[in-house]
């Protein structure tokens, strides 16, 4: 790829959003990534040190509308329209539906559904400048498979699926695509609270007998970016070793 891409990334300082990131930085070495952190920075910082020219941190709140419109004015002043977003940014707070808080379900509404939305507004009008752009959304195994404990994650995860089948569907004749992927379970980024036990069945009852490798997850979304996926939209790709 030689045209340069301005690449913002959500949850930047995670696991899966670092690896996401490397593979941008790694694989298209045109692009610039903006790397959405909120509180911790840590290996978001190391990896802007390793590319001091192509990678650098973005605070971003991705529940605030404001700061999303800041994000996506401070990527156009420094080299254009928003090129490729990736919303990975989320997070869990489980608890069994009759004794789960409103606070529990609004927190992770908002996290995890309303953020994306917030994201997919400020971005598609960047793109809309700049003539193409690729809005990739991460969701999560739970949005296709719910499990017991989980109904505020699981029912955002979902809506995430629905928003991107419908923004799609808007901005299918303006060079715009919008897909999702749905991970299972990640190494290195096991479930809060889980005990050795716990994660051994889960390994046991994936048909790999493994989880997937951050940078394995990274690739799917490297190439849904790419410009040779240009004819998918509206599509969600369960990774997740045939778990479901």
């Amino acid at each position: 790829m030689s045209a340069e891409r301005r690449i913002l990334i959500t949850g930047a300082n995670g696991v899966l959003g670092g690896a996401i990131a490397r593979q941008f930085l790694e694989r298209d070495p045109a692009c610039r990534v903006w790397l959405g952190v909120r509180g911790k920075r840590d290996k978001a910082e190391e990896l802007a040190r390793e590319y001091p020219e192509r990678a650098q941190l973005l605070s971003l709140e991705v529940t605030s509308a404001e700061d999303w419109q800041a994000a996506v004015a401070a990527v156009e002043t420094a080299g254009g329209p928003l090129s490729v977003l990736v919303n990975n940014a989320g997070g869990h707070d489980d608890a069994l539906l009759a004794t789960m808080r409103r606070e529990q379900w609004n927190s992770v509404l908002d996290t995890n559904l309303n953020a994306v939305f917030l994201g997919c507004q400020a971005a598609v009008g960047s793109m809309l400048r700049g003539r193409w752009g690729r809005i990739i959304n991460v969701a999560s195994l739970s949005a296709l498979h719910s499990p017991a404990g989980q109904a505020n994650y699981a029912a955002a995860k979902a809506g995430v699926l629905g928003l991107t089948q419908s923004l799609a569907k808007e901005t299918a004749r303006l060079g715009i695509t919008v897909n999702a992927v749905c991970p299972g379970h990640i190494e290195g980024a096991p479930p809060a609270g889980w005990t050795d036990e716990q994660l051994q069945a889960a390994r046991r009852q994936t048909p790999m007998r493994r989880f997937a490798r951050p940078e394995e997850i990274a690739a799917v979304v490297f190439f849904l970016a790419s410009p040779e996926a240009s004819y998918m939209t509206g599509s969600t790709l369960k990774l997740d070793g045939a778990l479901v």
